[in-house]
């Protein structure tokens, strides 16, 4: 499966004079126009490759609009593509059943071109940060993912998906659902009153998976930090590799586990004040300056 590098736009609908219509709108546009007359048919272009946005018929013979849509969420290499859905239809559940499935904009048939070519831009603009920057975040190391809020899963890096996939074997992507172990304890934590930077634990046989809630966003999305705990392990990696004495990578793993300073104080029942001279001591020997930089280094070393 290849992307495509200029706009490129996949229009399914089984009206020939629609699919004519808009594609003609998108490529007057400067925008490549894939087109496909069902359902099936586009799911085939999909799995030769990925385009900027698909705009979808909610209506067709065979799989319609609705199930096409939760297939190309259900894959991951197609679950960042916005979809936008066209529908004649005046009926409310008919909406909400699209955006159920993973559609990010309705236009109403017959569709206003103006009205969709700026819908389709700005969901395309949109697609590609929220892409960028989940592959941004699994370049650094960062296991991440979003939920709404009520917990269903909206995405998550491949790192994190990889966790939680190796902490809850059997689990993969193309679920739509998260692990009942894990949709439990994002559910207690957005329970919560003041839920920024409050976290839980899923407790395993050899580790601890941690959830920490970074931030809320936009009107319907919970950042979720996912950290493998390991400590004995993770430790004896930082001491090996970097040289370091078996306190000091006890100060630097924790750290790359998100700590304060204060954290570390009480896991390891010293006093704040002694954490602070391990990590300068930690920064003289690793060559840098900030706890972040160190951070970002325990995390290298970790996830080899």
């Amino acid at each position: 499966m290849g992307a495509l590098h200029a706009d490129t736009v996949l229009v399914v609908d089984d009206d020939p004079d629609s699919l004519r219509t808009v594609a003609s709108m998108l490529e007057s546009a400067q925008i490549t126009a894939l087109v496909a007359n069902s359902g099936r048919a586009g799911l085939d272009i999909l799995s030769r490759t990925v385009p900027d946005l698909v705009v979808v018929d909610a209506i067709m013979p065979g799989l319609d609009g609705f199930e096409t849509t939760l297939k190309i969420k259900q894959d991951p290499a197609l679950a960042h593509v916005p979809v936008i859905f066209m529908t004649g239809l005046t009926e409310s559940e008919h909406v909400i059943e699209a955006f159920e499935v993973g559609g990010v904009d309705y236009v109403r048939k017959p569709v206003d071109l103006d009205e969709l070519l700026a819908r389709v831009r700005l969901h395309m603009a949109n697609g590609r940060a929220v892409h960028a920057s989940t592959a941004s975040l699994d370049a650094t190391g960062r296991m991440m993912m979003a939920t709404d809020t009520s917990g269903e899963l909206l995405w998550c890096t491949p790192k994190a998906e990889r966790l939680i996939a190796r902490t809850l074997p059997g689990w993969d992507r193309s679920e739509t659902n998260l692990p009942a172990e894990i949709r439990s304890v994002v559910e207690r934590l957005l329970s919560r009153s003041g839920t920024k930077g409050g976290s839980a634990r899923v407790e395993r046989p050899n580790c601890s998976l941690e959830l920490a809630i970074i931030e809320h966003y936009r009107s319907n999305e919970v950042l979720i930090r996912l950290t493998e705990l390991n400590p004995q392990r993770d430790a004896q990696k930082l001491q090996l590799q970097l040289g370091l004495t078996q306190r000091e990578a006890e100060v630097m793993l924790w750290i790359s586990y998100g700590k304060s300073n204060s954290d570390i104080s009480e896991v390891l029942t010293i006093s704040p004040r002694t954490v602070q001279k391990h990590l300068e001591r930690i920064y003289e020997k690793l060559g840098v300056e900030t706890r972040s930089a160190a951070a970002a280094m325990a995390i290298k070393v970790i996830g080899q």
